[in-house]
């Protein structure tokens, strides 16, 4: 390959580049080239100069080639100014495409790893530099990113602002996103509503606003765009009437379960015996699990050394017992006629508790604190071990209860409430009817948030939320009423909100992004780097 082969290969499109020799040395080529223009631009005033003041060589790196690193040593000449009032005397050519001030790379390999500063920033950046064979370290790709000039703030037609964390829960700034095109414009580095204002100031021409219910952004906006219609964001208005409607359900919670039926005489009375009947046999299971096996095993050699002639003195000596425990052991013809005495028949001081116990057992109330306090109030002096190994067996013998049987839970119920109904299954139909049928009051906030919904989807809020607020305010529950007069302190926004398409998702998804963004830096992700993050690598 000749020289002007491989120039082009190499250095395509510089014609002021000429190149004198190509080494191959292991993994790395070595590159010898001159620049050859006739004439270069002083760049302090412009003007162009042919007297030479002298010639250096450059070292630069340039974009790998088949695996291997390439390195330019590049000779260059210092041209004198012909402008005798310039305040340079000399200069050093540039090759346009090829070299830039100061430059240790070759303005090629130098976009390349800003693009990758951009996108991976210091500690994954470097490790991709050094598989393209371009090592850098990471601090030196940060700086690069610092280097670079910040992009200029267009104004959008459709802007949407939220708030990110800097430090969760202490320093927050606010991103501003061009709703139409879904890119960001600008960082601001607080969320007040000044700050705000002052950008709108600076950038006239916004039209349409996109933002949450904070007064911040519903101030800064009035300030600095007061002829910008603001929107207020769908997803949140739904999200904090969510909240509204849980409030009320847990209000109502007590009349979430299905009341339950009364069973008869017969079926209380057997229902009773029976548990009273696990109770006694687990009670005996326990104490026969203690001592059981121990006396079991004294009787059988007791009984054995008596087959055998021993007497009863020789037995104690031999098994370590005293001369009665022997006698007993002796006349007892079977182990079990053992078991009698303090463990068996004694009285305890859950005895006149037990069948208020057990009939709230059955009723499905088995918290063993619950329990406890409700029968300390009437007198119960026992402590809550006992009463919860009262109630062990019980929880052991009884099955456990079907979860199509238990009551809905608050968060169920808010669910079936605020989703759309064809979303849900033919079970929780039937559930949430029985709620509404049981609940007047929940019923009627089924009704007026199904409105609502509807509003929404068909965005048709600047006709029907008026009366909507009415109809809350004259029949609906406490906690809907407090979201009316929240709706109503930034009506007009509400109102854009159910009825202009635009909306913040586009802004929660730069903010998800910035998320990804700090985390990528470890904590090194300030202003002087994330709005460059930001707004030159979207």
């Amino acid at each position: 390959m000749n020289d002007v082969d491989a120039k082009e290969v190499l250095f395509p499109g510089l014609g002021d580049l000429e190149i004198a020799n190509i080494e191959i040395d292991g993994d790395s080529v070595t590159v010898a080239a001159r620049a050859c223009a006739p004439e270069a631009p002083c760049p302090a005033c412009g003007a162009r100069s042919r007297r030479v003041h002298s010639r250096y060589q450059r070292r630069l790196a340039d974009s790998a080639v088949g695996g291997r690193r390439v390195v330019v040593k590049l000779e260059v000449r210092r041209f004198r100014c012909r402008t005798m009032a310039c305040a340079r005397a000399t200069f050093v050519e540039q090759v346009a495409g090829f070299t830039f001030r100061h430059g240790r790379r070759s303005l090629r390999l130098h976009t390349v790893l800003q693009a990758v500063a951009l996108m991976l920033a210091g500690r994954a950046g470097a490790r991709l530099s050094d598989v393209l064979n371009s090592t850098i370290s990471r601090s030196t790709l940060l700086r690069m990113i610092r280097a670079m000039p910040d992009p200029q703030a267009t104004t959008p037609r459709v802007l949407g602002v939220d708030d990110f964390a800097l430090c969760k829960g202490h320093v927050y700034g606010a991103v501003l996103i061009n709703v139409e095109t879904r890119r960001p414009v600008d960082l601001l580095p607080d969320r007040e509503a000044t700050t705000l204002a002052r950008w709108l100031t600076e950038h006239p021409g916004v039209e349409v606003i996109c933002r949450d219910r904070a007064p911040g952004y519903a101030e800064g906006a009035r300030v600095g765009a007061p002829n910008a219609v603001q929107v207020a964001d769908r997803w949140h208005l739904f999200h904090n009437l969510t909240e509204a409607v849980e409030r009320c359900v847990t209000r109502h919670s007590t009349r979430l379960r299905e009341p339950a039926r009364v069973p008869t005489r017969e079926e209380s009375a057997a229902a009773l015996a029976e548990l009273e009947k696990i109770t006694t046999t687990a009670k005996a299971d326990r104490a026969a699990h203690r001592y059981a096996d121990r006396t079991h095993e004294r009787h059988q050699a007791v009984h054995t050394l008596l087959d055998q002639g021993l007497s009863r003195r020789e037995i104690s000596r031999r098994l370590g017992l005293a001369r009665g425990t022997v006698s007993r052991f002796a006349r007892a013809d079977a182990p079990e006629d053992l078991v009698v005495g303090k463990w068996q028949g004694r009285a305890s001081v859950l005895d006149d508790y037990k069948p208020y116990l057990h009939q709230q057992w059955q009723e499905g109330r088995t918290t063993a604190r619950t329990l406890f306090d409700e029968i300390r109030a009437a007198g119960y002096t026992g402590g809550l071990t006992v009463l919860r190994d009262y109630l062990r067996p019980l929880r052991s013998g009884s099955q456990p209860q079907d979860r199509s049987t238990r009551p809905p839970s608050v968060r169920d119920v808010t669910s079936w409430i605020t989703r759309h109904p064809e979303g849900l299954t033919l079970e929780e139909t039937l559930k949430l009817e029985g709620v509404l049928a049981r609940c007047p009051e929940l019923d009627t906030t089924a009704n007026h948030v199904r409105t609502f919904a509807e509003m929404m989807t068909a965005r048709t809020g600047r006709n029907q939320l008026t009366s909507w607020i009415d109809q809350v305010k004259a029949t609906g529950p406490p906690e809907l009423v407090s979201f009316v007069n929240g709706i109503v302190s930034d009506l007009r926004a509400v109102e854009a909100g159910l009825s202009l398409p635009f909306s913040s998702g586009a802004v929660d998804g730069q903010v998800n992004r910035i998320k990804m963004l700090k985390r990528q830096m470890f904590g090194r992700a300030g202003l002087d780097l994330l709005p460059k993050r930001v707004l030159l690598a979207s």
